[in-house]
């Protein structure tokens, strides 16, 4: 009986070694994309007022585990009966990626900013269906890149047994959503963590220079973010082109990684606004 429970003890002891190895390699192989959905994800949890930046972010986090919960076991069921699918889900997720990506720097280039209305309870308004709108945003971008994450995932242990891939890619999963949103409230914090330290130094001293420049920081941050964040989105949804359909694969076939990804997630999300575009024309043409 006692031998019994022991050899279940080396069993399972067995099996989280394989894990911690098997997870290592995938958390290696989806690092990449781990860097862009921090970049992604902190340019959409940046921009709100100081005392609602944790809340959002709280809620943009719930809602990154709740379609990891969602993704998780439709990937497996997918992967053990319709393999296929898989493949094209992934498609069409790189498709409103890009969209996104191209819609930005369509916006920023011909598309004038509108005059900023004055007010506190203006802003107050103004920033609360902003909040609503980036968080929806923020997790259905989320959604598309936790869907690439577990795939890539899965596909680092799909000769291992269910046991242990159905671990590894959790065990993913949970990382990803912990180390990136960690690390965003980090940064949306850090003019705080400045402002603080500006006070603690009695305006000399070694703490104040580290304050200032946290906070002077913040704002070059979320800049350089914004940037980053548009060009991750591209490269991602890129990748998922070049990766899943063959004909961008053979004909960009000797064309270095970056430049392939860059320029199909470009191509790719300038054909998407094009028939959003004429949609919504012909849906307000119908309507008059």
């Amino acid at each position: 009986m006692a031998s019994g429970f022991f050899a279940i003890l080396d069993d399972i002891a067995a099996l989280m070694d394989d894990v911690a190895v098997s997870s290592k390699i995938a958390t290696r192989k989806t690092a990449g994309i781990l860097g862009d959905d921090l970049a992604v994800n902190a340019e959409k949890a940046t921009g709100f007022l100081a005392t609602r930046e944790l809340p959002v972010l709280w809620a943009i986090t719930k809602g990154s585990f709740i379609n990891k919960l969602i993704i998780l076991p439709v990937a497996f069921l997918l992967n053990f009966f319709l393999p296929v699918a898989i493949k094209i889900i992934l498609v069409l997720g790189g498709f409103f990626l890009a969209y996104e990506g191209a819609e930005k720097i369509i916006e920023y280039f011909f598309h004038k900013k509108h005059e900023e209305k004055t007010g506190e309870e203006v802003i107050e308004t103004e920033s609360r269906e902003v909040e609503k709108a980036k968080i929806k945003s923020a997790i259905t971008t989320d959604f598309i890149l936790s869907v690439e994450i577990v795939i890539i995932a899965l596909g680092s242990v799909l000769d291992k047994g269910l046991a242990e891939q159905i671990l590894t890619v959790s065990i993913v999963a949970i990382i990803a959503t912990v180390g990136v949103y960690g690390i965003v409230a980090l940064i949306v914090r850090m003019d705080d963590a400045g402002y603080n330290l500006m006070k603690r130094s009695n305006n000399k001293g070694f703490f104040l220079v580290l304050g200032e420049f946290l906070v002077k920081l913040l704002p070059v941050v979320i800049k350089v973010l914004a940037v980053v964040g548009t060009i991750a989105l591209l490269l991602v949804a890129g990748g998922i082109f070049a990766h899943n359909i063959d004909f961008v694969h053979h004909l960009t076939e000797y064309w270095p990684s970056i430049v392939v990804e860059f320029l199909a997630g470009l191509v790719g999300g300038i054909l998407v606004v094009m028939a959003v575009t004429v949609v919504k024309k012909i849906i307000a043409a119908f309507r008059k």
